[in-house]
């Protein structure tokens, strides 16, 4: 049994950024992660793209800013527990019991769900047993560009996710080939702009149409068959595919604990960011309520309200004194720095 003043599910930048906030007032935290690695979708999706609305970093990447978070928590010496998902969640008395679809037990005084917008998943090529390709061949996710160095690419997809790795390939790739059923795009304009400047100047092709079948050599992916609009078709060699039709989002068990949801989303007060079942709060994506906004920077205000009143919880009748880690001597031994500097 793993104990702990709270437990933080998810280890995207919302929840490592939970562990800092409770760590100010002096609460510890566990942090359970479904992935085997922290940074959730940040990390996952697009770890080595850059992010400009971080407040005072004009440009960071996922896995950057990830590093960053957790170098900021490390003072507070959170539990980590990588590769569980947290499948039951019970009231007991004052504190809480949970289960891991690993067997781990939980007990804390309160629980924060910072899990994004749950589990998500790829939207998969539909080809048979192309599957036994995925993370050798086949990929929904870029994590290591310059695996792509000199290879002949195959790209799936309309949005901006794919125009931008495909920008993004272009100059590292031996060809580069985007396929997408039409000639109509659900990225920006100016990415598909910049798309067909590439076509003209020869350094890249886009295909309208569809992938058909797939051949193999010695277990090798070797050639992708297309099928454009008007049905003809034709066999494109490749190295490697790249997948992005986009990511279905599921709560997972989140919608089995009684707790009061928006379509997939948590219901939560805009004071505390506390849901309907008291004790357990939800922030960044995962969370609804009127005028919400999904990014990363929310997400962190969230956090701070909602480890405020984690503390209040914890210690009822007593006031919590809003300090600053500028002049208070208690936070800054807190974060293991010399109070005098």
């Amino acid at each position: 049994m793993k104990t702990a003043d709270v437990l933080v599910i998810g280890a995207g930048p919302c929840g490592l950024f939970q562990v800092f906030e409770l760590g100010l007032l002096g609460l510890n935290a566990i942090v359970v992660e479904a992935l085997e690695q922290p940074g959730g979708q940040c990390a996952e999706l697009y770890p080595q793209k850059p992010i400009y609305d971080i407040p005072a970093i004009p440009e960071i990447s996922g896995a950057q800013l990830t590093q960053n978070l957790l170098r900021q928590i490390a003072p507070f010496k959170a539990q980590f527990c990588f590769g569980e998902r947290i499948e039951q969640l019970e009231p007991r008395g004052e504190r809480f019991w949970l289960c891991g679809d690993k067997g781990t037990e939980f007990d804390v005084a309160a629980v924060v769900i910072a899990a994004g917008a749950g589990a998500f998943q790829p939207v998969r090529l539909k080809l048979e047993g192309i599957e036994r390709l995925e993370g050798d061949q086949l990929f929904y996710a870029v994590k290591d560009r310059g695996q792509f160095h000199g290879r002949d690419l195959v790209v799936f997809g309309g949005g901006d996710s794919a125009l931008d790795w495909v920008m993004a390939l272009v100059p590292e790739a031996r060809s580069v080939v985007l396929v997408h059923r039409s000639e109509r795009f659900r990225a920006q304009p100016a990415l598909v702009e910049q798309m067909h400047a590439l076509c003209k100047q020869g350094r890249m092709r886009f295909v309208a149409g569809r992938a058909s079948d797939y051949r193999l050599s010695d277990g090798r992916l070797t050639a992708v068959e297309l099928t454009d609009s008007e049905g003809r078709t034709h066999w494109q060699e490749v190295d490697s595919l790249l997948v992005f039709f986009g990511m279905v989002p599921n709560p997972g068990p989140v919608k089995h604990w009684g707790l009061a949801m928006d379509a997939n989303q948590l219901q939560v007060d805009t004071e505390r960011f506390e849901t309907s079942l008291p004790g357990v709060f939800a922030i960044g994506d995962i969370n609804i309520y009127p005028g919400k906004k999904k990014l990363i920077l929310s997400g962190f205000h969230e956090a701070a309200l909602a480890a405020f009143a984690i503390k209040s919880r914890l210690e009822p009748g007593k006031k919590v004194q809003l300090q600053y880690t500028t002049t208070s001597p208690l936070l800054r031994r807190r974060l293991g720095v010399d109070a005098d500097s």
